[in-house]
């Protein structure tokens, strides 16, 4: 036996409470740990107890507790302890349940793992030296190899007993407006962390004026906005976001600089502008930039990149088309990395110029690029439309939600107003609704339509049988 019993003490209580969190609510990481995690390396008598009580019911039953169980657990399972730590355990619980405590996750895993996995170590070298007389270095060198393989990697997926309730958990986007309300009906509300959109346009449409639109939504919620430039100045870009939020014609910005300044500067959200020669940053040059950012305690809410095309592929490949598609599935990656929505634009080749509604045919040299994007809308605009300050959005690809709708937007490029213009009156639930305009039809027509659909399929295949 070791001579001092270690313990979590000197990491403090916070550390603990965090630690018997994760084991709760982290399948994986509590069948990682219990290998190697003694009771009594927890200082805190409630924190023990309810750890036990943990062990104990994945033991008996093969699996780990849910929520509802360990309730009936701490109701009924607590009678052998003293009234002081039953409120205790109890009020950790509610705390837990209301998700207060756990922060640094990544380094309570690591750090604990870490200590638990040494003492099981320690174990075993003072064993072994116990040994040492009796037994065969194969014996010895088995008790050394088991207990350098607890508490190692074992999470193998997700596992589709095991992890049934973690699949049914909320799962939280905390999407950012995009400022239309029927994109933000038909997305969930935006796009959300973790995400890629793409604006794709033919040259003179308006793609970039959409992305500035798009973070200037990001700056009125609270949000700070990234936004890389690889084509206009970054003074450009950043007037172009004045005129934006306040209405203000780009031509006369500098006769109203007292007003606007007024304007913005109450704003909750923040705006920084990075400009960059075009084909002279790649993926990796944003994300050396984001991180420096993040060192400074600017944590991005939302990242735009204009445009992505225009980045300088990582690698370079023998064809063009490949390193667009890498360079898109690298920005996705971003998007993961520091957690948050990120936004671009891709070009159209040429049949999209003169394309009344722009769709994924038309996009340029590589088409795999649509593949890793949540979000892709296309914009267009004709001659008549450009007079009449109006363009076509086409929803090409939505990942929560329909796609293949187009909407009509009225779009003023002298002071970047972009608006989604009413839809037609058309009689409710008539076939002519659907077949004129799709985007008529309610979120709750559509389910319909789909249920009377799926019924069909079902009866179809039931009188098969």
């Amino acid at each position: 036996m070791l001579a001092h019993k270690a313990d979590f003490g000197r990491y403090g209580k916070s550390f603990q409470e965090g630690l018997v969190q994760l084991i709760f609510e982290d399948r994986p990481f509590a069948d990682q740990i219990t290998e190697v995690l003694d009771v009594e390396f927890l200082e805190l008598e409630y924190l023990r107890t309810f750890v036990a009580k943990i062990v104990e019911y994945r033991t008996k039953y093969g699996k780990h507790p849910s929520t509802n169980a360990m309730i009936s657990i701490l109701r009924t399972e607590l009678d052998r302890e003293s009234e002081v730590t039953q409120q205790q355990v109890r009020d950790y619980f509610a705390r837990v349940h209301t998700n207060e405590i756990a922060d640094d996750i990544d380094y309570i895993k690591e750090t604990s793992l870490d200590f638990c996995r040494k003492q099981k170590l320690k174990e075993a070298m003072m064993k072994s030296v116990n040994l040492l007389q009796t037994c065969s270095f194969d014996e010895i060198s088995k008790v050394i190899n088991d207990a350098l393989k607890l508490g190692s990697e074992n999470n193998f997926g997700h596992d589709f007993i095991a992890d049934f309730e973690e699949r049914y958990k909320p799962k939280f986007r905390l999407p950012v407006t995009t400022g239309w309300n029927e994109i933000d009906n038909i997305t969930s509300g935006g796009l959300g962390r973790n995400e890629l959109g793409v604006v794709i346009a033919p040259t003179g449409a308006g793609k970039s004026m959409a992305l500035v639109h798009l973070g200037s939504q990001a700056i009125k919620e609270g949000k700070t906005v990234v936004h890389y430039t690889l084509e206009l100045q970054d003074t450009v870009v950043a007037c172009r976001y004045d005129s934006c939020i306040t209405q203000y014609p780009l031509s006369d910005l500098g006769n109203f600089k007292d007003e606007i300044f007024e304007e913005i500067k109450d704003l909750d959200g923040t705006l920084i502008v990075k400009e960059y020669p075009t084909k002279s940053a790649s993926t990796n040059t944003i994300k050396a930039h984001l991180a420096r950012l993040v060192k400074r305690g600017i944590e991005p809410g939302m990242v735009i990149v204009d445009y992505a095309d225009l980045l300088r592929p990582v690698v370079v490949r023998k064809e063009k088309r490949t390193e667009l598609e890498s360079i898109y599935e690298e920005l996705r990656g971003l998007s993961n990395e520091f957690n948050c929505p990120v936004w671009t634009a891709s070009q159209t080749n040429r049949s999209g110029l003169n394309a009344e509604v722009v769709t994924m045919e038309q996009i340029s040299e590589a088409f795999n690029k649509c593949f890793v994007a949540d979000f892709i809308c296309t914009l267009s605009r004709t001659i008549e439309d450009k007079q009449n300050n109006k363009a076509k959005m086409f929803i090409a690809k939505n990942r929560n939600g329909p796609d293949g709708i187009v909407y009509d937007l009225f779009m003023d490029t002298s002071n970047v107003c972009i608006k989604m213009l009413p839809k037609p009156v058309v009689p409710s639930g008539t076939a002519a609704q659907v077949a004129t305009n799709p985007v008529v039809v309610t979120v709750k027509e559509q389910r319909e339509i789909l249920k009377n659909k799926y019924d069909k399929f079902r009866k179809l295949r039931s009188n098969a049988k």
